[in-house]
């Protein structure tokens, strides 16, 4: 499971989605997740799905590899879909107790469960294809005007990016703990839900004794190199857009703009009632 946890990786590539500028991506994703967060009805969904996966198909990552690393997410979807079925007012279907079904909750199930696996589908595709340096320096340059009322916005970045970028080392870490422990008698995968909580517990301590020891690593070897943060800090490689970018900038949001203000307008009046459901 554990392995199946993809956020924060890299995936080098030439396509076209790799080589747009991180600063367009970023754009992109807040315009994406808006447009989803704002989407009610099935033809709107349709919309925002198809431009998610016409940027997986351009950026040649492979679906299966976005499927594994929703795999740790199935829990959280699949329980926001069960609270959103039985939880919902509505005239039930069917009734057992003091729980119902409505047709209501069975629309608003199916809608937050595509919202929520496109959600984590986006955030996945700006890792896989963005690299930790990129996406750095795309996070200062657009908040670079927040610096101006003084707030540390390269440092910021930084810790963002540093956090992802230590995702995967500290899942690679708990698995080698994992396995260490399981080879001395150690037991993840019997027992209750409560007994494998606590069968975690050793864990920790060492996983947060490593994590706290590459943090200190970390800071020597940046201290060593002289970082003192973000002032008169140069750049090895400067972000520029370029036409392609523009014009793919354009014709995404159109595309996303469009969708939202249909949905606002009323112009996709489809949903899930007029099939009877």
């Amino acid at each position: 499971m554990l392995k199946d946890v993809t956020l924060g990786q890299y995936f080098p590539g030439s396509s076209l989605v790799h080589r747009m500028d991180p600063r367009v991506k970023l754009v992109f994703l807040f315009c994406f997740i808006t447009a989803l967060l704002m989407a009610d009805r099935a033809l709107t969904y349709a919309g925002v799905f198809l431009f998610l996966l016409s940027a997986v198909a351009v950026s040649r990552v492979k679906p299966k590899a976005l499927l594994k690393g929703m795999r740790p997410m199935l829990f959280i979807i699949v329980f926001t879909a069960i609270l959103n079925i039985f939880y919902t007012p509505g005239e039930p279907l069917v009734s057992f107790w003091i729980l119902s079904i409505s047709a209501e909750g069975i629309e608003r199930a199916v809608f937050l469960t595509l919202r929520l696996m496109m959600l984590i589908s986006a955030t996945f595709m700006l890792t896989y294809t963005t690299s930790p340096i990129a996406l750095s320096d795309a996070l200062a340059r657009l908040m670079s005007p927040l610096a101006k009322i003084r707030l540390p916005v390269h440092e910021f970045a930084m810790m963002m990016t540093i956090a992802l970028r230590f995702i995967p080392t500290i899942i690679e870490e708990t698995d080698k703990i994992m396995s260490a422990q399981k080879a001395r008698g150690a037991d993840f995968e019997t027992g209750n839900l409560f007994r494998r909580a606590k069968a975690l517990i050793p864990l920790l301590v060492p996983l947060f004794v490593s994590a706290f020891r590459r943090a200190d690593d970390l800071a020597v070897a940046m201290e060593c190199r002289c970082y003192r943060g973000g002032e008169g800090r140069t750049r090895l490689k400067q972000l520029r857009m370029t036409g392609e970018d523009a014009l793919v900038f354009i014709c995404g949001l159109l595309w996303l703009a469009g969708l939202t203000f249909a949905e606002r307008l009323g112009w996709f009046d489809i949903s899930f009632d007029r099939f009877g459901l």
